[in-house]
């Protein structure tokens, strides 16, 4: 069964806020009569027996916020086929929830695809921003591979982090079509909506030219090797999005990202 829920947070965002209002357009966009509920590969979406909406997190700012994102992920993937699909919200919700899916999957595998390493040991202080998750992901030790695609901000500090913690980094500058990832275990997907070109997907915080294309990024999606058991989409900024076509290429992703978890090895 793959669980997906909504986390409305953007606390930790340091630039623009707005992301915690992405899950309801990302929904208002997939049900859009513009277009339909089919995958590329052909699966219905609509009503699908194996996909169940868990609804909305209710989460109040402050301190405990990680720890109930943990919780709620770790009453959704209770069974060994349990999966997990969140719409974020900003990019700090990653570590609460491969906090909770470590403590069933060992070895996990994560692959990130952003504009940015998101491996600051803190930013401005916070070490629970979003810029820092995967930071704490791996000095935790809850994953044992973290591949990063698409990446074109790095900077000193986070190139050694990226040493310090054996982060395979591809960064956009050296992408190629037909590069293909060697994933260890199970995997988790992590993408932020700023990893596509601000000229496909404007309507994010950070804008970043030099990205990916939409079709760049399904590509990706559509090749992914291995089991899939869990996968979060976010930076996605509706206050930035005027028009609503971020908000159409978001559903899109959601509908790609959908279709790799119904379709990954178990």
């Amino acid at each position: 069964m793959i669980h997906t829920i909504d986390i409305p947070f953007d606390e930790h965002s340091s630039f623009k806020r707005g992301s915690a209002l992405a899950p309801a357009r990302i929904r208002e966009a997939f049900d859009s009569e513009s277009s339909n509920y089919f995958t590329e590969s052909g699966i219905d979406l609509k009503d699908h027996p194996e996909i169940k909406y868990a609804g909305v997190m209710n989460l109040t700012p402050g301190a405990s916020v990680p720890g109930a994102i943990e919780y709620a992920i770790r009453l959704l993937v209770r069974e060994d086929d349990d999966k997990v699909f969140t719409l974020g919200g900003d990019h700090s919700i990653t570590y609460p929830i491969i906090k909770a899916l470590a403590k069933q999957h060992r070895n996990l595998s994560i692959l990130h695809i952003d504009a940015h390493p998101d491996l600051y040991d803190h930013f401005d202080g916070n070490k629970l921003s979003h810029a820092s998750p995967f930071a704490r992901i791996m000095e935790e030790g809850l994953a044992i591979q973290l591949i990063q695609v698409g990446i074109r901000t790095m900077n000193k500090h986070q190139s050694e982090q990226a040493e310090k913690f054996d982060v395979e980094v591809i960064e956009m500058k050296d992408w190629h079509p037909g590069k293909r990832f060697e994933i260890e275990g199970p995997l988790y997907i992590s993408l932020d909506m700023d990893a596509l070109d601000p000229a496909f997907a404007p309507g994010v915080s950070h804008q970043e030219p030099g990205g990916f294309s939409t079709r760049q990024v399904i590509s990706i999606l559509q090749n992914i090797p291995g089991r899939v058991i869990g996968a979060d989409l976010v930076e996605f900024n509706p206050a930035c999005d005027p028009t609503g076509m971020t908000a159409m290429v978001a559903a899109k992703l959601y509908k790609e990202m959908l279709d790799l978890l119904l379709r990954s090895e178990e």
